[in-house]
């Protein structure tokens, strides 16, 4: 299960923004303040980042 590259909600992309929003998250920022430096300002987006998880490699370990 791939994330979305769009929010389910209105429509904006957001492809771009989960590998950066992880890292800072790792790195101890407060997602709210990585949320506003990032320009996401909608709640439905916020949603779709917080939310999603990409369980493709959860789905390698497992053989047909």
């Amino acid at each position: 299960m791939h994330r979305p590259v769009r929010c389910f909600s209105c429509g904006k992309p957001l492809a771009d923004k989960y590998e950066e929003f992880e890292q800072r998250v790792k790195d101890g920022e407060e997602p709210e303040d990585i949320f506003e430096e990032m320009g996401i300002e909608r709640y439905c987006c916020r949603r779709m980042i917080l939310t999603s998880i990409d369980a493709t490699e959860q789905m390698i370990e497992y053989e047909r």
